[in-house]
């Protein structure tokens, strides 16, 4: 059993930046994936990024790419999205999940947190 919090949601102006950190519980990240995805208010929920915990490859949405950046940390067994130069369209409800293998759609995970809300202020 694989318990994943995330944290570091919070209001931002456009332009802005966040960090937000899933921490894992419960096994190592080794030789799984973590995604991330949002969801908004009557939206679809999106694959935004994922990040390959066997050898830090890392995969992003078309929307994000060249803003948001993952990383993980093993010993800390935290994976990370830092989130650059953000739109009003980022906002959501950012939530972490784990698989075998990356992908961007959400049905190939298996495990997931509860999510951090990121809120866009103009």
């Amino acid at each position: 059993q694989v318990q994943l919090v995330e944290s570091g949601g919070g209001l931002v102006q456009p332009g802005g930046s966040l960090r937000l950190s899933c921490a894992a519980s419960g096994s190592t990240l080794r030789g799984y994936a973590i995604g991330w995805f949002r969801q908004a208010p009557g939206k679809e929920r999106e694959g935004v990024s994922c990040i390959n915990a066997r050898d830090g490859s890392t995969y992003y949405a078309d929307s994000v790419k060249g803003r948001f950046t993952a990383s993980s940390d093993r010993a800390k067994k935290t994976v990370y999205l830092q989130m650059n130069s953000l739109k009003p369209e980022d906002a959501g409800i950012y939530v972490c999940a784990l698989a075998n293998y990356c992908y961007l759609r959400p049905d190939e995970y298996y495990y997931w947190g509860q999510g951090t809300q990121v809120t866009g202020s103009s």
